[in-house]
């Protein structure tokens, strides 16, 4: 059912560069549609969690709730934000954009800890006035059978998000699905910490517990910011993958002499890789060509939506300090 609400967006595709230069680039392995509707159904999903923590909060008048509830609010502006970046981020490059929208998610996941850290603060307020005022909740039975429904929904929508966003690459819905989880952990608190206020007596435990949540929260937020701006820093991509690239290089180019100068970035669910390959001064430019072709080809399989840009150079800019071809 969700998949219709975003099937107007299928025509969303990357397109293929064309011209001079060696510029190539590869569809996402997650189809557009699918990867939209799972941005759509973040926002139903934290509605109904956010419906359910309020009715929690109302039956017991825990200031831990009410701490709980607000950062389900967060959950419900974060999974918009999320929505409208993979939109914008799956749009095609254009003159105004060459290399895509693909950052946008990076803002997306920046709003998503800022907005956390804004709820932790709004939470933080709230236990101040409880260790004040202290109250016994009331209605412990029912409020805690509902917010653990509501704690269920969000642990398997969180796993959803993390394997979905794994398999898109996309920053926006790995940070949503993170900051789920942070929110499934902090409410497992909660609850286990109410039980003790109701056994004990101590109303002022009920404040506590909030404290506690809204510093978990700020120590999340913080972790979403931070990987984030290395997206926006154009940080490059993991160890492991460089290696690929670079075995992939070295094995794929008969014919070059060698290659240097090899830069990679990550944005969004797209890899750039631009390097210097080094070719005999004598070849043509259609043996040279033909060996750009042959090494792109041997990438993307080798690396998902990635765009390749290859300078070649004559011997006589050989490096020596590069990838010698095998």
């Amino acid at each position: 059912m969700l998949l219709k609400i975003v099937r107007k967006y299928n025509n969303l595709r990357p397109r293929h560069s064309s011209g001079k230069a060696v510029l190539k680039s590869k569809e996402s392995a997650m189809p557009v549609n699918r990867t939209l509707a799972i941005a759509a159904s973040s926002i139903l999903v934290g509605l109904i969690v956010l419906g359910l923590k309020f009715l929690a909060w109302r039956l017991t008048g825990s200031i831990a709730l009410y701490s709980d509830a607000l950062e389900s609010i967060v959950n419900v502006v974060t999974a918009i934000g999320a929505f409208i970046a993979v939109r914008l981020a799956q749009r095609p490059a254009d003159s105004s954009l060459p290399y895509g929208y693909h950052k946008a998610e990076y803002f997306s996941a920046v709003l998503v800890g800022v907005m956390i850290i804004v709820a932790a603060i709004l939470i933080l307020r709230e236990a101040a006035m409880g260790l004040l005022a202290p109250e016994m909740p009331e209605a412990p039975v029912q409020g805690l059978a509902v917010s653990s429904v509501a704690t269920a929904i969000n642990l398997v929508w969180a796993f959803v998000l993390r394997r979905q966003g794994r398999a898109a690459k996309s920053p926006a819905i790995t940070a949503d699905s993170k900051h789920l989880m942070t929110d499934v952990i902090s409410t497992l608190g909660v609850l286990a910490g109410l039980v003790l206020v109701y056994v004990t007596g101590w109303a002022q435990l009920d404040a506590a517990l909030a404290v506690l949540v809204a510093l978990n929260i700020l120590w999340s937020g913080w972790g979403v910011i931070k990987e984030s701006v290395g997206g926006l820093m154009d940080v490059a991509v993991p160890d492991d993958t460089q290696k690929t690239i670079r075995e992939v290089i070295a094995t794929s180019a008969e014919g070059a002499i060698e290659a240097h100068d090899i830069r990679t970035r990550q944005a969004g669910r797209m890899t750039f890789i631009d390097f210097h390959l080094v070719v005999p001064g004598a070849m043509s430019v259609d043996d040279a060509h033909a060996i750009c072709d042959c090494i792109e080809a041997q990438l993307r399989q080798a690396v998902s939506d990635v765009q390749i840009t290859i300078h070649v150079e004559p011997e006589d800019k050989a490096k020596h300090a590069g990838i010698v071809v095998l």
